[in-house]
């Protein structure tokens, strides 16, 4: 998503800004947790044209996610799943799990090496995954793997950015993980082009969230997976106990003036919803209510 020419100083121009970061937020996409509720909330509030991922937990398997995944499918969304290399048994399980994602028309998947202590079967990682569905001529539109701006908790940073060069020829996109500093997310992102991932890049930032929303999704995970969210969530668990729960618009005012540029290919937002749909989607038209009235001036 290439912008005009820079102003005076190489900066892109107010308009510039405005017209990235509104294509940025008509472009968003947004990440649902398999819970009780989930389908109808998204059913109810989220517009057919944002694409939703839908995680995976440990504690619950791969099934809730490939069923989720097939029933916002069936409501018309492009719906993918995120495939856990560590919950996947071998070649047959996830020719199984392919072929039922095919029958329901879903037509992408999202890659991850999965937080499971032991893998299931053969596959330790997520490049491990890809290769096999690549092996097997899987026919997704769509392949998603992940992106760590502030690295990894158990991972070197230099092993991290390795394993994301070896996985991008197996993959058509990028999203990061939650990052609470967008000049960290741009350095990232630059860096990784000049590292030979050309992959356009979603950037990860959470939704508008209430603190009863979060307390409600922790313990819905159940206890050991909740334990382990929070352990890896804690730089940014305490942000959503504001009074009125959080909202993004300052990272969003922040990368705004970033989006667009070649050097890193930062396109649009992938917004952590933890299912609050209604009240993330209420604030995205709200940005693009204001943006567009800016836009009439």
């Amino acid at each position: 998503m290439a912008t005009s020419a820079p102003g005076d100083e190489g900066r892109p121009t107010r308009r510039q800004t405005r017209l990235a970061l509104e294509r940025a937020l008509r472009g968003v996409s947004y990440e649902v947790l398999p819970l009780r509720g989930t389908e109808e909330s998204v059913v109810e509030h989220v517009p057919r044209t944002v694409p939703l991922t839908v995680t995976v937990t440990e504690a619950k398997g791969l099934t809730p996610t490939v069923e989720l995944a097939e029933r916002l499918s069936g409501h018309g969304f492009s719906a993918t799943p995120h495939l856990a290399a560590r919950l996947v048994r071998d070649e047959a399980h996830l020719a199984d799990v392919t072929a039922q994602l095919r029958a329901a028309g879903v037509d992408g998947v999202f890659v991850i090496g999965g937080d499971a202590a032991q893998p299931a079967g053969r596959f330790p990682d997520a490049l491990s995954l890809l290769e096999a569905l690549e092996a097997g001529g899987h026919q997704f539109r769509e392949v998603g793997i992940g992106g760590h701006p502030e690295g990894h908790g158990h991972i070197s940073a230099e092993l991290i950015e390795r394993a994301l060069e070896r996985k991008a020829p197996h993959a058509t996109h990028v999203i990061t993980q939650l990052c609470f500093h967008p000049a960290t997310t741009v350095a990232w992102a630059r860096q990784i082009r000049s590292r030979g991932v050309d992959l356009p890049v979603r950037i990860g930032l959470p939704g508008a969230v209430t603190r009863q929303k979060l307390v409600r999704i922790s313990a819905g995970l159940g206890l050991g997976q909740s334990a382990r969210f929070l352990a890896k969530q804690h730089s940014m668990f305490w942000r959503f106990f504001l009074p009125h729960g959080y909202r993004p618009d300052r990272l969003v005012e922040r990368l705004a003036p970033t989006l667009g540029d070649p050097a890193h290919d930062l396109r649009a937002f992938h917004l952590f919803t933890f299912n609050e749909v209604a009240r993330t989607e209420a604030w995205r038209q709200d940005w693009l209510a204001r943006l567009s009235d800016a836009g009439t001036r």
